[in-house]
């Protein structure tokens, strides 16, 4: 038996919400590949969603009120329009917590997914 790739088991999870927050995790799923093409999805930690470029960029975890973007350097990276909303008083991560209903600026988490793997880039060169 062969284990199901990170992609597979992501489509999975998205499928078994079956609610707003499927539809939101396949959405910033899109956004993200829209915004760093050749981004690498990982499943980890017991089934959580991540995606890659030298390093981690992002998280994409679901709860029951939220679907959470935690961005693994998101206290180095500019955030001009606010999109961080949650995991503010850490010194690495910041997180964006969308809630049913919510409308995310595409633009704005476009360049915020851009700049977390610039970021990657640049620290793997370092």
């Amino acid at each position: 038996m062969t284990e199901a790739s990170p992609s597979a088991l992501i489509d999975q999870r998205i499928s078994d919400l079956a609610d707003w927050r499927g539809e939101t995790l396949a959405r910033v799923r899109q956004l993200i590949h829209e915004a760093v093409p050749d981004v690498e999805e990982m499943w980890k930690w017991r089934g959580v969603p991540v995606w890659e470029k030298a390093g981690i960029i992002c998280t994409g975890e679901s709860y029951k009120a939220v679907v959470k973007l935690t961005f693994a350097h998101g206290a180095a990276l500019a955030d001009p329009t606010g999109l961080f909303n949650s995991s503010l008083e850490g010194n690495v991560r910041r997180a964006i917590d969308i809630r049913e209903g919510e409308e995310v600026d595409e633009a704005a988490l476009k360049a915020l997914v851009r700049e977390a793997a610039s970021y990657n880039t640049a620290k793997e060169k370092r």
